[in-house]
């Protein structure tokens, strides 16, 4: 093995699981998120010699995930005008019965595949900087200025993001599931 990519190796190790959760939380399936996870590493790797300082490594590859993610959504709004086949486009719906684990928890539950689903459907009905805001705050544990400086974007739009994001989970449970959403999602934004 050449050193880069032992370097590759050892920077990916200690945060592999924490941005492959990232990916597929961004994702309207695991599938999805994996492939998401894969090309950004794909790209990370080709760009290793890029960054200057190992210490970044974790916020630089998130950084690329988000990337990946946006130039995927503007892709895929391109794509609803261009005339396709007419079969489906094959996207998992996650169901309890494909055996998916709940990414959120470690242990499986009857419930597991059904909550991941709800939640795949409602963060897909966020923009992708929305989206990107509440999984790296909710999910990751990110600060609100990580999340700025990553998304490029000032404290304010970040909150702001946060803030709206919430609102329209919390709508779309309310409206769409006829639940109330949990708790997280009516906490304040810091």
């Amino acid at each position: 093995m050449d050193a880069r990519t032992e370097r590759f190796r050892q920077l990916l190790e200690p945060v592999h699981d924490r941005v492959l959760t990232f990916a597929r939380g961004l994702c309207k399936s695991a599938a999805d998120g994996d492939d998401l996870f894969q090309e950004s590493a794909l790209r990370a790797f080709t760009k290793l010699d890029a960054l200057r300082e190992d210490g970044a490594f974790r916020t630089w590859l998130f950084r690329i995930v988000v990337s990946v993610h946006r130039k995927r959504a503007r892709r895929a709004f391109w794509r609803r005008f261009l005339p396709l086949g007419d079969g489906p486009d094959g996207e998992d719906d996650a169901s309890p019965a494909s055996g998916e684990r709940d990414y959120r928890v470690s242990a499986w539950s009857p419930d597991a595949g059904d909550a991941t689903a709800r939640a795949r459907a409602a963060l897909a009905t966020l923009s992708a900087e929305q989206r990107e805001a509440i999984v790296l705050f909710e999910m990751e544990g990110w600060q609100v200025d990580e999340i700025a400086q990553l998304q490029n974007v000032t404290t304010s739009a970040v909150k702001s993001r946060l803030a709206r994001g919430r609102d329209r989970l919390r709508t779309y449970y309310e409206r769409e599931l006829g639940t109330t959403p949990s708790p997280v999602l009516n906490g304040d934004t810091p």
